[in-house]
């Protein structure tokens, strides 16, 4: 009888333990990477951002680039001193804070430069990290296996 008053209370913990955090990377533009005439809103519209996960600008240097920058340079594409630029093509920001994240292309074509042809991406970023697939799922198994056992230790 005791073991089984043992299980129900190891049970009980296991689904009262914090969730697992898994930070997640993002290609952004997935297969199409960082590049001109694209919606980034779209691309970014379905997932969840949140601190500690990573953003990949992934592209063909020189013909691109990435600058953070604050709303109002995002909005009006406003490109700031060229020494901030990352410029790698496969360049990795770190989602290190929560709130609004804003980011642009500086480079250029003619009269209008990348940003303005939709090479932009407005994000926000969440505090703590998204639990991750597999501990939902054994959190579901966990919930299930508990009520099982009450019931089971209710009828002995």
């Amino acid at each position: 009888m005791a073991s089984n008053y043992t299980f129900v209370i190891l049970a009980i913990f296991s689904i009262l333990l914090p969730a697992t955090a898994v930070a997640k990377e993002y290609i952004v533009g997935g297969d199409s990477g960082w590049t001109v005439n694209y919606d980034y809103q779209a691309w970014a519209k379905d997932k969840e951002f949140h601190v500690n996960d990573t953003l990949v600008f992934k592209y063909t240097p020189p013909n691109h680039n990435v600058f953070k920058v604050n709303g109002t340079e995002f909005n009006n594409c406003t490109v700031p001193s060229s020494n901030s630029a990352l410029s790698s093509g496969n360049d990795v920001i770190t989602l290190s804070t929560p709130g609004n994240k804003w980011y642009i292309c500086g480079k250029g074509n003619g009269d209008k430069n990348h940003c303005q042809l939709g090479q932009k991406l407005s994000i926000t970023v969440k505090e703590g990290a998204a639990p991750s697939a597999a501990f939902k799922i054994v959190s579901s198994a966990s919930s299930l296996m508990v009520v099982a056992v009450m019931v089971l230790v209710t009828l002995i």
